[in-house]
């Protein structure tokens, strides 16, 4: 079980990079991982998959919230993807190894893998192994997560000299639209020792639930999302986050 690179809690990530629509910086964009390089800052992006099985730097199932395109960014292949402008900036969807280059380990970097079964269920397999064909050979601070564990563990069969963790939450029903018993079940972070865990990410509202306190306690780096203030950030530190994931706001990096 790798460690998580001390990197990741000596410096704050910036959510989806260090994204600014007014500056022409979308989120998961190039132009927002150069600015998060330029300040400093660690760098959280997604990743979903093209049509043809790469690894897209993109948030949403969808196209249209942030593209002038419409429709699943799955069924478009990388070539197509790369062409798309991404709303109020010339960038274009990047592709993962792309970003690598660009990141090149001057800073941390924490890649989410958006489940890709619907359900948190084992139906995930295609764009982890696509992550960890990006991530072969990558010299620098790189870790990653995903609220589904099957994803983690498959991560820890492809790449597991990657450090790995799991995005955890207070997994309310109505804000996620699962059934009650499997909110109730990845509320208590089960899969956390299965998959070979060394780091969760928690919702940082729900910081002081027993079992995040717990694992803090046994000595397991807690970072959380999403932090929107430097108030926030505070009492997130007070509640024992290693790290925050921040946006809208400048972090302080030391």
């Amino acid at each position: 079980m790798p460690d998580l690179p001390k990197a990741f809690t000596a410096r704050p990530l910036a959510h989806r990079a260090l994204h600014d629509r007014t500056d022409s910086r979308p989120e998961n964009s190039v132009s927002a991982i150069r600015a998060a390089i330029a300040a400093g800052y660690g760098i959280e992006i997604d990743v979903q998959p093209s049509s043809d099985g790469q690894a897209m730097v993109f948030h949403d199932e969808l196209l249209e919230r942030l593209t002038i395109e419409a429709g699943p960014i799955a069924a478009r292949s990388a070539a197509e993807l790369k062409r798309i402008p991404l709303k109020g900036s010339t960038d274009t969807i990047p592709t993962l190894a792309e970003v690598l280059k660009i990141v090149a380990g001057q800073v941390p970097l924490l890649i989410e893998i958006k489940d890709q079964d619907g359900a948190m269920g084992p139906q995930v397999g295609a764009l982890e192994k696509a992550v960890a064909a990006d991530l072969e050979g990558y010299d620098g601070p790189v870790a990653v997560m995903s609220f589904n564990p099957h994803s983690m563990f498959h991560m820890s069969r492809l790449a597991p000299d990657v450090p790995r963790g799991l995005t955890t939450s207070a997994w309310d029903p109505e804000d996620w639209g699962l059934p009650e018993g499997l909110c109730a079940r990845l509320r208590d972070i089960p899969d956390f020792d299965h998959v070979g865990a060394s780091f969760i990410s928690h919702e940082w509202a729900d910081l002081e639930r027993p079992r995040v306190q717990d694992l803090k306690m046994s000595g397991v780096p807690v970072l959380c999302w999403t932090i929107r203030s430097p108030e926030d950030e505070a009492q997130a530190r007070s509640m024992g986050a290693d790290s925050v994931t921040f946006e809208g706001y400048l972090a302080k990096t030391a």
